[in-house]
């Protein structure tokens, strides 16, 4: 094993010889790379680098290699089960507190990385800061998960997402931040900004009363202060024009969208991640076969529209139930089949998963490709998913920054 001296640091080498390196910002698999990491980062990529006397070499020349995929809409620290709770987010807080909750994430964060999902962005539903915590317990090493990006408590008008009626004191529960006028809501974000948010995540319709235009452009102008962008969580045609129409970083589901609001987000630079739900995961949150056939289909058709329309697309998936035999990661993967389905091609599907996600997260001069001066994030798959998708599916090697996670036969 070759160790470099950087001053008082020392860097572990490692090369690694891909059999096709696949580059999805230009839709190239070049055969026969080297990829040589020091330390966390990428040092040096191309054909035949010489390898240095001592550095730890990994033999993936029977496999693609590429850089390492992006969850832009998660909830590990969430699990509904609607035998338990009836799909209900008051119910599932109720019902699981804190620190089991951040123990839950942990299993999930472990299985998202060994899926391949290098870097996640948490988008709340984890009570009491749960996300935060999970994400200082990644960094520190103390669990094994993909980079995460966290936005700590959802901000909501008065309810949030919750449909049950009870008690005031029981409704406010850490599940959200209620705010309703200027003042509340530039106390959730500084709330948030302070217990370490990394993105601003709001809700613009989950009450029939919600936040006007105007309060989103507020919202996104204190959060841009700190630097921090807004996601918005629409599900209605209502919702999707309000949260376009303010210029929000990134509008969650919109699923009713018109085309009209697909062509505004577009000319407003606001990026879609669509969260395209698949009939087996719609069941597990409780639908019947019928109705997860005609939602999904329904999901399936607004992806189509929006990438007829050119509007950016970041891969996200919104899991937060359990499907027997399979894991959180084979459930982020499997909504691959979404974008199949809307007729997205195997370049623009790897985008979303990696180049795209990284622009909005704010982190592509950090991650998202493999080139020099980047983290070492990276996976292999058997085969080449530019000829074909399914092929991350197998993902069998894993490495985050520099460290690898998982190397299977």
């Amino acid at each position: 094993m070759l160790l470099l001296s950087w001053g008082s640091a020392w860097a572990q080498v490692t090369a690694i010889r891909a059999g096709r390196l696949v580059d999805p910002e230009v839709g190239t698999a070049l055969d026969n790379q080297v990829i040589l990491v020091e330390g966390s980062r990428i040092k040096a990529v191309g054909p035949g680098l010489a390898i240095p006397e001592g550095a730890t070499v990994i033999d993936l020349t029977g496999a693609t290699v590429l850089p390492g995929l992006f969850d832009a809409h998660t909830h590990l620290c969430a699990t509904l089960d609607p035998s338990q709770d009836g799909g209900e987010f008051l119910l599932m807080s109720l019902r699981s507190r804190a620190g089991y909750r951040a123990l839950r994430g942990a299993a999930h964060a472990r299985e998202m990385l060994e899926a391949g999902f290098t870097t996640v962005r948490d988008l709340g539903n984890a009570g009491d800061y749960a996300d935060i915590d999970l994400r200082r317990a990644i960094k520190e090493g103390l669990v094994s998960g993909p980079t995460m990006l966290a936005a700590g408590r959802i901000i909501a008008p008065f309810g949030g997402q919750f449909g049950v009626r009870t008690r005031r004191e029981v409704l406010e529960d850490p599940e959200y931040r209620f705010a309703d006028t200027r003042d509340e809501l530039l106390k959730a974000i500084r709330e948030n900004i302070f217990f370490g948010a990394d993105v601003i995540k709001v809700v613009v319709d989950g009450q029939r009363y919600a936040y006007s235009t105007d309060d989103l452009r507020f919202i996104i102008a204190e959060a841009g202060k700190s630097g921090l962008k807004v996601a918005a969580h629409a599900q209605t045609k209502e919702g999707a024009h309000r949260a376009i129409e303010a210029g929000v970083a990134s509008i969650e589901h919109g699923f009713k969208a018109t085309d009209e609001d697909l062509a505004l987000a577009k000319k407003n630079g606001v990026v879609l991640v669509s969260t395209d739900f698949p009939e087996d995961v719609l069941r597990a949150f409780g639908w019947d076969a019928a109705g997860a056939r005609r939602v999904h289909g329904n999901q399936v058709e607004r992806l189509k529209r929006a990438w007829k329309a050119g509007l950016p697309i970041v891969f996200g998936t919104d899991v937060m139930v359990e499907v027997q035999g399979q894991t959180r990661g084979s459930l982020a993967l499997s909504y691959i089949d979404s974008f199949v389905e809307a007729g997205i091609p195997p370049r623009a599907i790897l985008q979303s998963m990696t180049v795209h996600a990284a622009r909005l997260l704010g982190v592509e001069k950090e991650r998202g490709a493999i080139k020099p001066g980047l983290l070492a994030d990276l996976v292999a798959t058997p085969r080449n998913p530019l000829d074909d998708i399914q092929a991350l599916k197998q993902i069998h090697f894993v490495m985050k920054e520099g460290r690898v996670v998982r190397r299977s036969p």
